[in-house]
């Protein structure tokens, strides 16, 4: 681990409407593409208020320049965007956006040379700032400044290989970074090494070591907490399995792994609990594209509840906070896909309605 000491400093924060049944939302989307943009969202009738003159994001609000923004974090008014790029001008942005445009705070790199390429994840704790490099096979760390900046880099962990799969796991790569809920630790996925990584973070940036180990060819690409902080969730995009973590102070204990891709595509991609923890939901990408559907039980496990059909490869998606609606960023259909939940049961019925524009890969809030 390459570490470079930095001063503490604060994030001064900003705050966004959420979704309810009187209010509209902005909605952040990343592409494949020169840009990222702000839509408005009508929160009762699940579309997008049409307004700007974006020709190639037709009622997009506002647009952020920059180079395959393919992944986003939103913290108050700031949104922080990965430019996922193959070689030394892979970079994390800092943008404020007060409604009508995004304004520039500057950027990084996500890494040193030859450890820094595809950036595909970012996320925040208000502090600090986390990077999944994929190509570059690292975890990149940094803090953030008093005005929403992002500080030179902190710390970088450089991944680990060793899965079976020569084709995929032969060089190490890093898809996901969360911060766990109880502040001490940031968790990251190690692909090809089939297992999850640990840093320490709190107090000064410490030591890295294995959280867990997971089944080989598993592929981990996605972490998510549930509000409690009390489980971990995680995708695997090789296997199509979801693996179910009991999380207690940087321990993990898998408590079950279950399937959600069983056509053995091998393109799992993304996952998300409804707003009110009932439901898992998981995207399959490659062959039978779409979102499986699982109900959560009181002590984290999952059931099976259902699949639904979707677009072209479904990357990202993600579910509005009131749990009415599930956008669905289906990237080579170069549109989001728009659907009502039934908070109920969990199930997914496709309204028709599309936020169309170049390869979307992301899509939050």
């Amino acid at each position: 681990m390459k570490r470079i000491s930095l001063l503490f400093l604060t994030l001064a924060t900003g705050l966004l409407a959420a979704c309810s049944s009187d209010k509209t939302m902005y909605l952040y989307v990343g592409t494949y593409s020169d840009g990222f943009y702000a839509y408005e969202f009508d929160c009762n009738q699940g579309q997008i208020i049409s307004q700007g003159s974006f020709p190639e994001a037709p009622g997009a609000l506002a647009k952020a320049p920059m180079n395959n923004p393919s992944y986003l974090t939103a913290f108050g008014s700031y949104v922080y965007a990965v430019s996922e790029m193959p070689d030394s001008t892979a970079s994390v942005h800092a943008w404020q956006f007060n409604g009508k445009t995004f304004h520039s705070l500057g950027s990084q790199p996500t890494g040193l040379p030859d450890y820094c390429e595809d950036p595909c994840y970012v996320a925040t704790d208000g502090d600090r700032l986390a990077v999944a490099n994929y190509s570059g096979g690292t975890l990149a760390v940094y803090h953030l400044l008093d005005d929403g900046g992002i500080s030179s880099l902190d710390t970088l962990v450089v991944s680990r290989a060793g899965g079976p799969d020569m084709q995929r796991q032969a060089k190490p790569h890093v898809h996901c970074a969360t911060f766990t809920p109880d502040g001490k630790y940031l968790l990251f996925s190690e692909f090809s090494a089939d297992a999850i990584g640990l840093l320490v973070i709190d107090g000064e940036l410490g030591s890295v070591e294995t959280a867990a180990e997971l089944p080989a060819d598993f592929g981990p690409r996605h972490l998510l907490f549930d509000a409690e902080g009390s489980h971990l969730y995680v995708i695997g995009e090789l296997s199509g399995d979801v693996a179910v973590f009991d999380y207690a102070d940087g321990a993990l204990t898998c408590k079950q792994i279950v399937k959600a891709d069983t056509v053995n595509a091998r393109g799992a991609a993304d996952i998300h609990l409804s707003p009110d923890g009932k439901f898992l939901y998981a995207s399959l990408r490659l062959q039978n594209d779409g979102i499986a559907i699982f109900r959560v039980a009181a002590n984290g496990t999952l059931t099976p509840a259902g699949y639904q059909q979707t677009g072209i490869h479904p990357r990202n998606f993600n579910i509005t906070p009131d749990g009415r609606w599930m956008l669905v960023c289906c990237r080579d259909d170069n549109a989001i896909e728009i659907y009502r939940r039934d908070r109920a049961d969990g199930s997914l019925t496709d309204t028709g309605q599309r936020i169309t524009l170049s390869r979307p890969v992301f899509v939050g809030w």
